[in-house]
């Protein structure tokens, strides 16, 4: 398999990142509950922009700009998948897809795809806000002997998912952050996003 050098890779700026997520309707102003069940004004929804080809490409871009020398990506389902296969696609790398719940029948796998002891892996997640949910990809792939010291995430919600990971010795980046966002949506000129 022929191997992509992330240095080669052309990222789009953070500007861009925002933008697109702006643009794809991704971040949503209003009232919400989020799945850590507290509430915010702000709802980051990146399938919103991944389901398009052009802006899933430039995530990837990003993405692949980013990653290391871990030889395997993974991320959780749902929100993770495309950004992990598509990243994994750009950068000749092989991919898990975690499980929320390990399947009640069958194999009863936690994961779909290769995993040794030792493997280094990056976890790809779409939008952190705690960390709760970066923090179980971590133990499911540290449960299977996965070596994960980094995460990269399209969406840091700023409300403690850094924090929470680097008590786990993981380094959480963002492609972009909340703070990002909201500076982005009130230098737009016009009707609020």
């Amino acid at each position: 398999m022929v191997r992509a050098n992330p240095e080669r890779i052309v990222p789009p700026s953070p500007a861009e990142v925002v933008d697109l997520l702006l643009g794809a309707g991704a971040v949503r102003f209003g009232r919400f509950t989020l799945t850590s069940g507290q509430t915010s004004d702000v709802y980051v929804d990146v399938k919103r922009a991944w389901t398009d080809p052009a802006r899933l490409s430039l995530l990837a871009r990003a993405l692949a700009a980013r990653a290391g020398a871990e030889p395997r990506l993974g991320g959780m389902e749902l929100g993770a998948v495309p950004l992990v296969v598509a990243t994994a696609l750009l950068l000749g790398r092989p991919f898990v897809v975690l499980r929320k719940q390990p399947r009640d029948h069958g194999t009863r796998q936690a994961f779909e795809g290769e995993l040794s002891a030792g493997d280094a892996v990056l976890l790809i997640e779409d939008v952190a806000s705690t960390g709760g949910s970066s923090l179980r990809s971590v133990e499911i792939l540290r449960e299977h002997g996965a070596v994960v010291e980094r995460a990269i995430v399209v969406v840091d919600r700023e409300m403690g998912a850094r924090e929470r990971l680097a008590t786990a010795g993981v380094r959480l980046e963002a492609l972009a952050t909340l703070s990002d966002l909201r500076g982005a949506r009130a230098e737009r000129p016009g009707p609020s996003a």
